[in-house]
Order: C-alpha cells, then structure tokens, then sequence
C-alpha cells in the first residue's frame, strides 16, 4: 500500500454543488482493475471542464477523479501482456467519466483499454497529442481512406486542441491547409503549426446560403459541428470528405441532402472514445512517424494538479489554446 495525490471532485448531496481539490489517496482507493499504472502526465480537454465544473456533467458516481486519458509506466498487471515498467497510453472508454481517470498519480484500469507507447514518443508527448490528438489522427487516416482531393484541406475549431494536431499532421504530410478560427490573435500560431492559410470563422457562416457554392476544399477535418459544418458541406470538393469530431457548434446539422447526392460528398464521424485496439495502435504509431514533435512544442502549456479546477473552467469558456499537459508529479 501507498499513498499518492489525486484530484478529486465531490458532490454534495443537500445542494447538489460538487467541488474539486488536490487530496491524498491509498492503493485501496483506487477502482478494480487487471493494471495498475503510475501516471505521469494526463491533458485538459473539453470533457474534463465539464467534469470538474459545477453540477460535474458527463461524471456517473461520487467521488470521482476526472482525466480521459493518461501515459505513464505499468506498476503491477495481472494481465501477460503487460509488465512492471512498460510504457502505455490510454484514450477513451469513459475514463475520467464513469471510471476514475488521469488526474492522479495511480490509475487501475482494464488491460484492453491500454495501448503500448510506440518507440519514439516519450510519456509527455504522448499527452502533448492526448486524446485530442488522437481524435485528429483518427480524422486524418479516416481522410486518407476516402481519398484527399487535390486544394486545401479545411481544419475548423483550428485553434483548440483537435484543429491544432490535425493542422499540424496535414501539414506534415505535405497538404496544403486553410485554418479556421473566429480568433485572430491565433493566425500566427496556426501559421507556425503549417497553415498555409487562416480562413475567419465568418467566411464559412456568413456566405451566401445556398446548398452548394463553389468546390473550395479537398477534404475537412470540422471539430465544431452545427451550423458551420451545414454550411461547408457546400463547398467541399466533388467526392471530397468531412471527418466531423466536434459538436460546439451543437449537435443539430441544418443541412440538405444536395451535397451528398451531387457532389458525393462523404461525412465521416470520428469517435474516439471506444476504438478497436488495432485502430488505436496503428494511431498511435501514426502518430509518432507523422506528428513533428518541434510543432507539437509550440502547442503546449504545462500544468499541475493544482491547476486544474481553474483550467476545468477556463476550456469550458474557450479560452485555452493548443494542449495543456498536465505533470501529475508536479
């Protein structure tokens, strides 16, 4: 047995508040599962906010530590697969949700939900991607499958963590990208991770509204959703393809069915949450072959557990750009 520190959010029942503090923990805290991991860095995504905030949204039962994903080194496993020491990255399956999550020194979780850290990233770069990352890696393969036309590829939400991997990949693998983002004090930014070019939010809503409008784009990676992913259904290319992953713009899709039936237009969702295992590691070895790592630097402002309940409320009004790595050993 051992002690460790956590971030645990609680819930109190007469007044239906819930908070969110650094606490210390034992190994008998911690929920069943065959692999016991010592966390050493987790990340800030739009669901962790929505976890720690008040009223605690996407989280099943109290107490509850939150963070949807994490990398660090196998302590003990009941599983063969895994031993003392492996390195090993979890995204998705409701961590941070319905199972206690990233934002700890220790998590026990189930061996399937684990991947193996591909050579060649470390533990803090694997949460420099996170799970945000991932879904942008998930996006671009679904991409490549339907074929990239020729132009630019369009990135939406450009300046959060999913539009800043998948701008960073795109470029990287020698498309030329157009950056969206309704903030313009980002257009440097996203020009360091490769936009070719920055494309204002209101060019896609404002528009002319008609069904279709000229062939602009050769694919689109849309981390919004709503209105906006209606509109740019229009404009994308003669068989192109919308990988949509993002619903801040809402889950409504006010759109006819003109862009599918003439212009073979495919939309593709991406779910990151429960992907089959071979999915997951041939993303994550993408994304150590195809994500530079100098790019992904520029992304990224560190954060300690302490942090966290501030940060929870800050991605929640969208203030925070690129990806926030969180040292739960800080």
């Amino acid at each position: 047995m051992s002690d460790f520190n956590a971030l645990v959010v609680e819930k109190d029942e007469e007044t239906g508040k819930t908070s969110a503090m650094v606490k210390q923990l034992s190994d008998a805290d911690l929920p069943d599962g065959e692999v016991t991991v010592a966390v050493e860095y987790s990340t800030v995504n739009y669901k962790d906010g929505l976890c720690i905030g008040p009223g605690g949204g996407l989280v099943r039962k109290y107490p509850h530590v939150p963070g949807i994903d994490f990398a660090g080194k196998v302590e003990s496993s009941s599983d063969p697969r895994y031993k003392a020491g492996d390195k090993v990255v979890l995204t998705g399956w409701r961590v941070g949700e319905a199972h206690w999550g990233g934002y700890s020194q220790k998590a026990s979780v189930k061996a399937d939900w684990l991947v193996p850290l591909p050579e060649g990233l470390d533990t803090r770069q694997a949460m420099a991607v996170g799970t945000a990352g991932f879904t942008a890696m998930l996006a671009v393969m679904a991409l490549e499958d339907h074929g990239i036309k020729s132009g630019p590829v369009l990135v939406t939400g450009a300046a959060g963590g999913v539009g800043s991997v998948a701008t960073a990949i795109l470029a990287n693998l020698g498309h030329e990208v157009a950056a969206v983002t309704g903030r313009p004090e980002t257009e440097d930014y996203l020009k360091s991770l490769g936009a070719t070019q920055i494309v204002a939010r209101e060019e896609i809503n404002e528009t002319v509204k008609r069904p279709l409008e000229g062939e602009t784009w050769g694919g689109c990676v849309d981390a919004v959703g709503g209105e906006m992913l209606a509109r740019l259904l229009g404009q994308m290319q003669y068989g192109a393809s919308v990988a949509a992953v993002g619903l801040a713009g809402g889950a409504g899709l006010p759109a006819t069915v003109i862009p599918f039936l003439l212009r073979g237009v495919n939309l593709l969702g991406i779910d990151s949450v429960m992907q089959p295992y071979d999915n997951r590691l041939r993303a994550w070895e993408r994304i150590a072959r195809d994500l530079p790592m100098t790019k992904l630097e520029a992304m990224v402002q560190p954060a300690s557990l302490s942090d966290l309940p501030e940060l929870g409320r800050d991605i929640l009004k969208g203030q925070v750009k690129g990806r926030v790595v969180v040292d739960v050993n800080a």
